[in-house]
């Protein structure tokens, strides 16, 4: 997902994606530890996006003061 789509969403989606975003992250750092990870950079992408969806919601707070 790129910043252009993310910044397209409201706040609600935004935070709603971030919470699933954080459980498939879970999700896969639980396959690493068994041992059963397919795509190791997976965990990478999810913990940037998230930070990108993170970074975008605080610009927003910002602006609205």
């Amino acid at each position: 997902m790129k910043v252009n789509e993310i910044r397209e969403l409201t706040t609600e989606e935004i935070i709603k994606k971030i919470s699933e975003n954080k459980q498939e992250l879970f999700n896969l750092r639980f396959q690493q530890s068994t041992g059963s990870l397919e795509k190791p950079s997976r965990i990478r992408e999810l913990r940037k996006l998230v930070a990108k969806m993170k970074t975008i919601i605080r610009e927003r707070e910002l602006t609205n003061k």
